[in-house]
């Protein structure tokens, strides 16, 4: 083997060695940053279909008096992702339930997700009469997200409302979403 050969190998190895390093340091200054994982709304969904088969559970009861009836178009000005913001939706399904904003650590192993919208009542591995509250632990059977499916979960808010699966043109991609879950009554507004 050549000097030069060798001197090769051997930058390649220092900066493989140097990379990795860097790179732990990095994951470590994240770690003790306080910085316990990214709230649902900054993350970055593009790379994710937000589309469901529509099913629903036997449970879900549909809303007796929606404000908006399935066939009815809304809008959203500003959802809680950002391939929601400023998109015309046509409701396919409307249902009187309890909504939860929950924060769990996903099952693949990927970043602590805060304050996830939505997950339904009906969702939740334990379901009793009574909403959850704030602070409860409950265990996802929902599976909007990788990862979300069978994950631990805390509750960060609750409210009673009507939720709506919703079919849009993606206002980052222009690809079709169908049969969305959920957007809250809240997030719509007639269309004009």
């Amino acid at each position: 083997m050549s000097i030069r050969t060798k001197v090769a190998i051997g930058l390649m190895t220092a900066g493989v060695i140097f990379s990795l390093t860097a790179c732990s340091n990095d994951e470590n200054q994240v770690e003790h940053s306080g910085d316990t994982g990214m709230d649902h709304s900054e993350m970055d969904h593009s790379h994710m279909d937000h589309s469901s088969s529509g099913e629903v559970s036997d449970t879900l009861k549909n809303a007796e008096s929606p404000t908006y009836e399935v066939g009815d178009k809304a809008f959203i000005e500003e959802g809680h992702m950002a391939q929601m913001n400023g998109v015309e939706v046509t409701i396919v399904g409307a249902y009187d339930t309890t909504v939860y904003a929950v924060s769990y650590n996903p099952t693949d192993g990927s970043e602590r997700v805060e304050n996830h919208e939505w997950v339904i009542h009906e969702e939740l591995d334990t379901v009793t009469e009574n909403p959850f509250g704030i602070g409860d632990e409950v265990l996802l059977v929902a599976s909007h997200m990788e990862g979300m499916q069978g994950a631990s979960a805390e509750i960060d808010s609750v409210q009673q409302t009507t939720v709506y699966m919703v079919d849009f043109k993606s206002a980052t991609d222009g690809s079709d979403i169908t049969n969305h879950k959920w957007v809250t009554e809240s997030e719509l507004t007639s269309v004009e």
